[in-house]
């Protein structure tokens, strides 16, 4: 499976800019590619406004999402604001090449930030069957929380979308390796770059990481599009020859 990592700045609260500026690049993708991944509310940056800029799940961004994924005959996920039953969700779409949709709700909100104060936390895991693939769908601060990403469906790909900041930078890297390691999966962070209207910096460092920890291609600090090829086969063959997994503990997660 290959996937295609975009890293790119994002416009505050500008949807409509977002989508074009995303649309260029994704059409600027001549490689054939299986599934694209963009950054956590890749519409309108990390705001804590969803009122001034939310969606619902038949608004424009999904529309125009839908669309892509057809047009490109591809999978296409990040994250963006979802209001739903008078609630607000930072949520990460899967969307596939038909145009269905699967969902799923950030579960750790970023208390430092304020993202508990306005927005509902997911309370469902979410392993998309892709391809051959069980992939795994996480957003940001949910890196921080080995124990929901832990690896007790057999998934292969553990995917996280962020906005992560420069001055915690060297947390991405860490722990990005360190579920790769503990899960025994390839491990893709897709991070932005630019700053915020909150005057964050973010430097990026999208990466991809096999399952015994070593990086498919070094993280960067640019714009750009990344491309990796995911062997499911060496994964196996790996898992088989080392049973970590085999003597993962049992617990129950409680919410």
């Amino acid at each position: 499976m290959k996937i295609a990592l975009i890293q790119s700045p994002l416009f505050w609260e500008k949807p409509i800019a977002n989508r074009n500026h995303f649309e260029v690049k994704i059409n600027a993708i001549t490689e054939k590619v299986d599934l694209i991944v963009l950054p956590e509310m890749f519409s309108t940056g990390f705001t804590m406004n969803p009122n001034e800029v939310s969606e619902t799940m038949q608004g424009e961004t999904i529309l125009w999402l839908q669309s892509l994924a057809k047009a490109k005959k591809c999978a296409i996920t990040g994250s963006l604001i979802i209001a739903e039953n008078d609630n607000f969700y930072n949520r990460l779409v899967f969307v596939f090449p038909s145009g269905e949709i699967q969902f799923y709700d950030k579960r750790h909100l970023f208390s430092l930030a304020g993202e508990d104060k306005v927005y509902t936390s997911g309370k469902k895991k979410l392993i998309v069957d892709y391809l051959g693939f069980k992939i795994c769908l996480l957003i940001c601060y949910d890196l921080r929380f080995p124990v929901f990403a832990r690896n007790v469906e057999n998934y292969e790909v553990l995917i996280y979308v962020a906005n992560w900041p420069k001055p915690r930078i060297n947390a991405w890297n860490t722990l990005l390796k360190a579920r790769s390691i503990e899960n025994m999966c390839y491990t893709v962070g897709v991070n932005r770059i630019g700053k915020d209207q909150n005057n964050l910096e973010y430097i990026g460092h999208s990466q991809a990481i096999d399952f015994l920890g070593n990086a498919l291609f070094e993280p960067q600090e640019t714009e750009g599009i990344f491309i990796v090829e995911l062997n499911k086969e060496k994964l196996l063959e790996t898992r088989k020859k080392f049973g970590f997994l085999n003597d993962r503990d049992s617990f129950e997660l409680k919410s």
